[in-house]
């Protein structure tokens, strides 16, 4: 069982307050979610975002729309009672309050328009898009990168890691190989100033079905030990078969293996060849200026 819509939410959030008692948001959904039978798990998910919980969110917003329409009142910040109009709603046994329902009422209803996807609220809907248009960006990076030529993806493969702080983020601590003979050794990153210990890089720019088998770990795995370290981080624009993937597991060594799709990610998220467009600025009440 998933966590309720917030519209499926507004009648449980009328419910717990139909006593008449002002209670405030946490009190709410406490009560609601008692009411719902939700699950620690349940209560405790998360928003993408990672700044609130998907429930506290849903029945904010249910709460936030049922007072716009007058069912609710703001006692004050956080707070909320029932209002005579909402007291009447409930005297009907109405099954389910929704938007819809609520576009009757005389309220202040100019932001009630029902969105496409009635399920969501509107930080949810814009963390959604903001997914699509990831997903999408991720997808174009990867296939620019195996369009590239080789030289470029161990030049980019270094500049990610070092984007990511492998070198304590300085270019200086670090270098692109790229020579022959070297076991396919295509960069090393020195994890202090002195490089007494070492990351060795290797990149494998594959078409997307061509993944990366058990023999070019183990050679990796050679090149490696050859040089007398014992970390490494083996990159390819395709995938890993299961066979490599288990070698890995067993070997003493301590290779991180990055997929194209995982590549694609970092690089997004570490802003290597990506750049910000559009920005959108969310702006909220400033509860302390108007109190």
């Amino acid at each position: 069982m998933s966590v309720p819509d917030f519209q499926s939410l507004m009648l449980p959030v009328l419910k717990v307050l139909s006593d008449g008692t002002a209670r405030h948001l946490s009190d709410i959904r406490e009560l609601v979610a008692q009411d719902q039978e939700l699950t620690p798990e349940q209560r405790s998910e998360l928003l993408p975002s990672g700044r609130q919980t998907r429930f506290a969110n849903r029945v904010n917003w249910a709460a936030v729309y049922l007072n716009r329409a007058g069912i609710l009142k703001r006692v004050k910040r956080g707070v909320y009672q029932i209002a005579e109009e909402g007291g009447q709603l409930l005297g009907r046994n109405p099954a389910r309050i929704d938007l819809s329902d609520l576009k009757k009422y005389p309220g202040d209803t100019g932001g009630l328009e029902v969105p496409s996807v009635p399920v969501l609220t509107p930080e949810e809907a814009i963390e959604q898009a903001e997914k699509h248009l990831r997903g999408h960006l991720q997808t174009d990076v990867l296939e620019r990168v195996r369009n590239a030529p080789f030289s470029f993806s161990e030049d980019l493969v270094f500049d990610l890691l070092i984007a990511m702080g492998y070198g304590g983020g300085d270019r200086e601590n670090g270098k692109v190989t790229g020579r022959s003979g070297d076991g396919g050794i295509d960069a090393i990153i020195n994890e202090d100033a002195l490089g007494l210990d070492q990351v060795f890089i290797q990149v494998k720019r594959y078409a997307k079905d061509n993944n990366v088998g058990e023999p070019h770990l183990r050679n990796f795995a050679g090149a490696i030990d050859a040089a007398g370290t014992t970390k490494g981080v083996f990159v390819t624009t395709s995938g890993f078969t299961k066979q490599a993937k288990e070698y890995v597991r067993r070997s003493p060594k301590r290779i991180v293996l990055i997929d194209g799709q995982r590549l694609a990610r970092l690089m997004v998220k570490h802003n290597v060849g990506v750049r910000e467009g559009t920005t959108h600025v969310i702006k909220r009440i400033d509860e302390d200026y108007f109190e």
